[in-house]
């Protein structure tokens, strides 16, 4: 069997061990010659009923796995569910909650919450190497949202709380983000608030001086460091949405896409993990299919195997070493 185009041919094809095997040898060595981990040394020899590689070079670890040096590192779950986890959760649009992903993976929702975070873990900075606004991009549209309860759909009880607080939204988390309206590829990050210090600092470390920006007419984003020489526009929503070639209604259709994911499938989701769910939204909207590039779903599953190598998310990191798993 080729190698999968569709959700059922994946589930199909990663349901054999040996092509698991085969699929991470791909990916990890491209030139299909394995590598120990620990000490380098090649082609060492294949334990099939262990499903382990033997080093023959004397150190503590002989014995790994493939899983070693990546995101699935220390995992008792197998690839056969790994892989098929990670093509549902890079190929649904909106997103796979947890339980949804327990049901369709036979593990428990808190092996599955664990498992997606994990993958992530992956997702987040692909493809991102260089600064925006080079040579060859467009304009940058910039904004800032932020993320949090809908009062509307609380209870009156902790609708009460809420009243209490200043604003609405110290309630919420601010979210960063950019779109180069020439690549339509955007960048987004939580960030601790929208301080004029905080938004271009994000600004200078992402984006090439000399590049053109678009933003609203927050006073955040006033007098841009002169050094780098940013062509700066904005316009002013209490009058208009567009002028012209000047708007950011490309970011804003991103924060649509990611608020939509965020009620709809994962319905809570804590301040502390809002970072991954970015990430996976991000991921997801910089690999869709368009005229240019017209990627498929085995393109974005490769896209993000390949970023496994060299990550590591334990389960004490990801909690905080908390107990409890919040549900989505």
């Amino acid at each position: 069997m080729k190698e999968p185009k569709t959700l059922l041919e994946a589930s199909q094809y990663f349901s054999d061990a040996e092509n698991c095997r085969q699929f991470m040898i791909s990916i990890r060595w491209p030139d299909g010659i394995v590598k120990c981990p620990y000490c380098g040394k090649e082609n060492p020899a294949w334990m099939p009923k262990a499903k382990l590689y033997f080093c023959s070079q004397k150190h503590d670890k002989q014995k790994f796995s493939l899983k070693v040096g990546t995101i699935f590192e220390e995992s008792p779950i197998r690839l056969e569910k790994w892989l098929p986890a990670a093509w549902l959760i890079v190929n649904c649009k909106n997103g796979i909650s947890s339980y949804e992903a327990a049901r369709a993976l036979g593990v428990t929702q808190k092996t599955a919450w664990f498992m997606l975070h994990r993958i992530r873990e992956a997702m987040a900075g692909a493809g991102i190497t260089v600064k925006m606004g080079g040579d060859g991009q467009g304009p940058i549209g910039i904004d800032e949202t932020f993320v949090g309860p809908d009062p509307r759909r609380m209870h009156n009880s902790r609708r009460l709380k809420l009243q209490t607080a200043i604003t609405q939204r110290t309630n919420k988390v601010p979210v960063m983000g950019m779109l180069d309206r020439e690549t339509r590829q955007v960048r987004a990050q939580v960030i601790p608030n929208v301080k004029r210090e905080t938004l271009q600092n994000a600004i200078l470390d992402q984006i090439e001086g000399g590049a053109t920006i678009y933003t609203d007419q927050f006073s955040a984003y006033d007098r841009l460091p002169a050094a780098k020489e940013f062509i700066h526009e904005t316009v002013n929503h209490m009058q208009e949405y567009v002028r012209g070639e000047i708007h950011t209604q490309g970011i804003e259709n991103f924060w649509f896409l990611l608020k939509r994911t965020l009620r709809g499938t994962y319905v809570a989701v804590e301040p502390y993990h809002l970072d991954r769910y970015v990430a996976e939204q991000v991921f997801r909207f910089n690999n869709r299919a368009t005229k240019d590039n017209p990627l498929n779903d085995s393109d974005r599953f490769i896209i993000a195997m390949m970023q496994i190598v060299g990550k590591r998310l334990t389960y004490a990191q990801l909690t905080g070493k908390q107990c409890e798993i919040p549900a989505n």
